[in-house]
This record gives C-alpha cells, sequence and structure tokens, in this order.
C-alpha cells in the first residue's frame, strides 16, 4: 500500500500479489474520487447562477470549466481533444427533453 501526496490531491494505491509477484488486486483511489464530491456541489452553484429558466447564460461553459480545473488539473487535460477542453452542457427537463445546450 502507498499514499503520497500530488499537485492534485492524495494518491492511495493498494495492491495484492500472489507468490509470483503477480498483481492479483489493486484497489486505486485518485484525487477525482476524493474531490468528486465538492465538484459536483461547485458546479450546481454555477448552475444555480447561470440557469435562467429553460436557457443556459453566456459565461456557463467557462465558470463550469474553471470549476473542475480548480479541483483536479489533471481531469480537465485528459479530456482534451485537439488541444481544445471537450465541454458540453446541457439543460433536461424532468421528462428528459433537451431545453438548451452549450459546447465548445
Amino acid at each position: 500500500m502507498g499514499v503520497i501526496e500530488a499537485p492534485r490531491g492524495t494518491l492511495i494505491h493498494h495492491y495484492k500479489v500472489d507468490d509470483n509477484g503477480s498483481i492479483v488486486w489493486a484497489n486505486l483511489i485518485v484525487a477525482t474520487g476524493h474531490n468528486n464530491y465538492a465538484m459536483g456541489k461547485s458546479v450546481r452553484q454555477v448552475s444555480e447562477h447561470f440557469v435562467k429558466g429553460a436557457h443556459l447564460e453566456e459565461g456557463m461553459l467557462n465558470r463550469v470549466s474553471a470549476v473542475v480545473r480548480a479541483y483536479d488539473p489533471c481531469l480537465s487535460c485528459s479530456t482534451h481533444a485537439l488541444g481544445m477542453p471537450a465541454v458540453r452542457i446541457a439543460l433536461l427537463a424532468a421528462d428528459g427533453t433537451r431545453l438548451d445546450e452549450i459546447c465548445n
């Protein structure tokens, strides 16, 4: 088992090996798992400010991206496609109907 503090948060690795030294079980807890609840709460706060009725207001995409980068910079980098963050936000009605959407 190993625990290390990394720039994006605590990394916990736990392995079990057999008599030959082969890994037979692994459990990894990374910063994304630690920060998931806080990221979700922060995205909700941004949503409460930028969702007006059935519309998403200008600037929401940038704010949500900033929230994710604040908690887990590796997650935001890992979602880049051709050098740009691949972010899409969809506003859905209770029945699943898409009311509005923004993406880059």
